[in-house]
């Protein structure tokens, strides 16, 4: 607390007054400083004289045909034009930050679609924009992203928190359990979630709670989950898709992540009618980050990118 103090006293003595006191030095007149300024001469000699009150010298010499600098007033002038010049410096830099996509953009990212938004959009974002830098944080739980300091994050709709601005990356889209033509070939093709207690099932295990995920199915109305069995488990969605394609054994998936390889035959899904949909991937963030460039530049190009 101390401390605070002491910057609010230097905040109140040495700054206010400051500008006016260097129009007055540089164009020796009060007339003159009180036009450029927009104030009364009086106004302007009030200003000066509250000034040299704070600082405990006399600044300027005042007589009836000219002004003039003391000695102290003169080293108080270089002081000040430093002090102005880094305030306009910074106001600059801040101007620029303004303009310009730069700085730390940090981002909240499921983990089933970390690589999905790395391959798609972050790689070519990063290259178009120099200036600036992306953190990707993937994570199992939803982050709370006003106090864990994301400047935005990437959730499924229905995850969204009600206070957030919400932009759609993605159409609604299905999640799928997969596998290989050969496992299938294999060991056959469940037709209900029933059957999964017969096949080898590739499980996953959450970061956020260290629990193993139950996956998820809808049917006629009615959400229900189902625990799975199977002699490997993973913790990440690409190792979970690659085992699949390996022949490991059945994969539940979000269905982007696994779209090329079951375009090209490496996997198959199966069970559809039971597979629950989301309302897809939505960039969101606190309304009042929507002015922030680094977040407009991002959300327009992953717009684009997913051609929402």
């Amino acid at each position: 607390m101390q401390n605070g103090h002491a910057i609010g006293r230097v905040d109140r003595d040495h700054f206010e007054g400051v500008v006016v006191f260097l129009r007055v030095a540089e164009r020796l007149s009060f007339r003159a400083a009180a036009e450029e300024l927009g104030l009364s001469p009086s106004a302007v000699g009030q200003i000066v004289r509250a000034l040299e009150r704070r600082v405990g010298a006399p600044l300027l010499v005042r007589t009836t045909r000219r002004v003039g600098l003391t000695e102290a007033g003169e080293q108080f002038l270089r002081g000040a034009r430093l002090a102005v010049q880094a305030m306009g410096d910074a106001a600059h830099s801040a101007r620029t930050l303004a303009d310009v996509p730069s700085g730390l953009l940090r981002l909240s990212v499921p983990r089933a679609v970390a690589y999905l938004i790395v391959d798609a959009v972050v790689t070519e974002f990063c290259r178009r924009h120099p200036a600036l830098d992306v953190e990707l944080y993937a994570d199992d739980g939803v982050a709370d992203l006003v106090a864990d300091g994301f400047d935005a994050g990437i959730r499924f709709g229905e995850l969204i928190a009600q206070d957030m601005v919400a932009v759609r990356l993605t159409p609604p889209f299905p999640f799928t359990v997969v596998a290989s033509p050969d496992y299938l070939e294999a060991h056959g093709t469940p037709r209900h979630p029933e059957d999964l207690s017969s096949h080898r099932c590739i499980r996953f295990r959450q970061a956020s709670s260290h629990g193993l995920y139950r996956w998820e199915f809808a049917h006629d109305g009615r959400n229900f989950a189902v625990n799975v069995d199977g002699d490997l488990i993973v913790n990440d969605s690409r190792l979970n898709v690659l085992a699949a394609e390996s022949g490991a054994g059945l994969a539940y998936s979000a269905w982007p992540l696994v779209a090329g390889q079951i375009a090209d035959g490496r996997l198959v899904p199966v069970l559809a009618p039971y597979l629950p949909r989301t309302e897809g991937m939505f960039l969101c963030y606190p309304s009042r980050a929507q002015s922030l460039p680094k977040l407009r530049a991002f959300a327009e190009f992953a717009r684009n990118h997913f051609q929402v």
